[in-house]
């Protein structure tokens, strides 16, 4: 998928949360277990990372 390579060069762990929470449907406890962080840090970057896909979906759309 294209638009996760782009997530990927922007911020490779926000990428990663969007790989295990979607693809693999891990909890946010159990991504941050994975990565060794806490589970604030997994809940903000999968924020960001949905807004970012969002924008860059909308840019895809409407280009």
């Amino acid at each position: 998928m294209p638009q996760l390579e782009q997530l990927a060069a922007f911020d490779a762990r926000k990428c990663q949360v969007v790989e295990m929470r979607f693809f693999a449907g891990l909890s946010a406890r159990e991504i941050a277990a994975v990565l060794s962080t806490t589970e604030a840090t997994v809940r903000r970057d999968w924020v960001i990372a949905r807004a970012w896909l969002y924008r860059y979906l909308e840019g895809r759309a409407s280009g």
